[in-house]
């Protein structure tokens, strides 16, 4: 990742940070991606799958993703974020495709100079993701059925 000056550190130019993927995500890299010598600290978030919901066995879940207006969303609620946030990092990465249980489904990640700002921006983001995003989850049961799971940002409409 190209880094360029911001202030008085390095900052990841916002079109970088967010990215969707029908690979595994590989939180060890983006790990990296995070490290800047004015951060005091970092957030992360990972969202995994799970292998049950409303009381049903999941086997496993599908995501479907329009990606050019996802990564385009994205980039906006990153910047928001910095915004409000004075954070240094950010990197966001979304799957899509056919995940396993216990495979890493979001992954988001933020260094700062100090805790709070991490953390507040780490929520922002990972809250935002959730509800503006074009991305759609269909979960897969073990008896057999499958359904489309109410997105979040319908749900607000």
């Amino acid at each position: 990742m190209t880094v360029t000056p911001c202030c008085c550190f390095l900052r990841s130019p916002v079109d970088e940070m967010i990215a969707i993927s029908n690979q595994d995500i590989d939180v060890d890299a983006l790990r990296k991606d995070l490290v800047n010598p004015g951060s005091g600290g970092v957030c992360i978030f990972e969202g995994w799958v799970r292998n049950n919901n409303d009381g049903r066995d999941v086997l496993q879940l599908e995501y479907e993703v329009y990606e050019p207006l996802a990564v385009s969303e994205g980039e906006k609620v990153i910047a928001e974020a910095l915004q409000q946030f004075p954070f240094l990092e950010a990197v966001c990465v979304h799957r899509s495709g056919v995940l396993a249980i216990g495979d890493c489904a979001v992954w988001v990640g933020v260094s700062a100079a100090h805790r709070d700002e991490a953390f507040k921006a780490c929520r922002y983001i990972i809250d935002e993701i959730k509800t503006r995003l074009p991305i759609w989850k269909k979960e897969h049961y073990v008896d057999g059925d499958s359904g489309w799971v109410n997105c979040e940002r319908c749900a607000n409409v």
